[in-house]
C-alpha cells in the first residue's frame, strides 16, 4: 500500500486497532510468568526496552518544538504513538515484577531523572537547528523514526525468539503489532517527504550516514544499548537479521540506495561482545 499525502497515512494509521487494550492486558496470564524460567541475561535488556518506551513523552515534547511536530497529521499520530509506547513500557515493567524483578513504585520518575542534562542540552540545540532548516528536515525526522521503529520491532522479535518464555512471547507479539504500525507510518511519511525534495534526500542521507546511533543511545547509557545489541544480535546471524529486516528496507527509500550505516553500526557493536 502506497500513500500520496500525510493525511492518507494518518487515516490508515487511525484505522489500525490497538493490540494492548486494557482487556488484553488484564487477560495476560500473569500468574504463569514465574512458572517459566527467564534467563537473567535478558533482564537488563527488558529494563532498557522499558526505559526507552517510557521516555517517549520526552521525545514527543522535543519533536513538538520543530516544524515536523507542528504538522497537524504528524502531531495527531504522535499523540496516539506516545500513549502506545508508554503502555509498552508499563507492560514490560509489570512482566519484570511478575518475574521477581523489583522496580519500585516510582520507576518512571527515576527513569526520567536519569536522563543527563548534557543530553537534554544537545536535543535543545538540535531542535534549534531543525527549526532553522524548516520543514525540509521532516524527511530526516521521519527516516530516523522509521529506522528506530524497525530496529525496535526486530529487537522485540529477537527477544521473543531467544528468551522463549511463553508469557513474554504473548506480550512481545502484541507490542510488535503496534510497533509495526508505527514503522509503517514513519516509513510512509519519509517516502513522501524524500520524494518531494532533493535537498531533503541529501540532508537525510548525510545526517543518518554521519550521525546515526541505535535507538535509546544518549538518553540511556551507551553500555546499556551495547549490551542489548551485543546479546540480541550477536554473531553473523544477528547482523544478517538486521541487514535483512532494517537496512534493506531503508535502502528502498528515495535517496538511500546502498546505505549500510545501520548494519555497520550494529556489526561493530556486537563484535565487542
Amino acid at each position: 500500500m502506497s500513500f500520496e499525502t500525510r493525511k492518507e497515512v494518518l487515516d490508515w494509521y487511525e484505522r489500525q486497532p490497538r493490540a494492548l487494550t486494557p482487556e488484553f492486558i488484564s487477560n495476560i496470564a500473569w500468574d504463569r510468568v514465574k512458572k517459566h524460567e527467564l534467563d537473567r541475561r535478558f533482564v537488563p535488556i527488558l529494563i532498557h526496552m522499558r526505559d526507552i518506551e517510557v521516555l517517549t513523552d520526552m521525545y514527543h515534547q522535543e519533536m513538538r518544538r520543530t516544524p515536523t511536530g507542528k504538522d497537524p497529521h504528524i502531531s495527531k499520530f504522535m499523540e496516539r504513538w506516545g500513549v502506545e509506547e508508554i503502555t509498552h513500557g508499563e507492560v514490560i515493567n509489570r512482566f519484570l515484577n511478575e518475574a521477581g524483578v523489583e522496580t519500585g513504585e516510582k520507576w518512571k520518575a527515576e527513569v526520567h531523572r536519569s536522563v543527563t542534562l548534557r543530553y537534554k542540552a544537545n536535543q535543545y540545540l538540535i531542535g534549534v537547528l531543525t527549526n532553522l532548516i524548516g520543514d525540509k528536515f521532516t524527511a530526516t525526522h521521519m527516516t530516523y523514526g522509521a529506522i528506530h521503529e524497525l530496529s525496535t520491532g526486530q529487537a522485540y522479535r529477537r527477544m521473543m525468539k531467544l528468551a522463549n518464555h511463553p508469557v513474554l512471547t504473548e506480550i512481545m507479539k502484541a507490542i510488535i503489532r503496534e510497533e509495526s504500525a508505527h514503522a509503517k507510518f514513519y516509513s510512509s511519511v519519509a517516502r513522501i517527504e524524500l520524494k518531494r525534495s532533493e535537498f531533503a534526500r541529501k540532508t537525510a542521507r548525510f545526517i543518518i550516514n554521519k550521525f546515526y546511533k541505535p535507538v535509546g543511545q544518549g538518553s540511556r547509557p551507551k553500555k546499556m544499548t551495547h549490551y542489548s545489541i551485543g546479546t540480541l544480535f550477536k554473531g553473523a546471524e544477528g547482523v544478517e537479521w538486521i541487514d535483512r529486516t532494517v537496512t534493506r528496507r531503508v535502502q528502498s527509500f528515495p535517496g538511500f540506495d546502498g546505505l549500510t550505516k545501520v548494519t555497520e553500526t550494529i556489526d561493530k557493536i556486537q563484535a565487542g561482545y
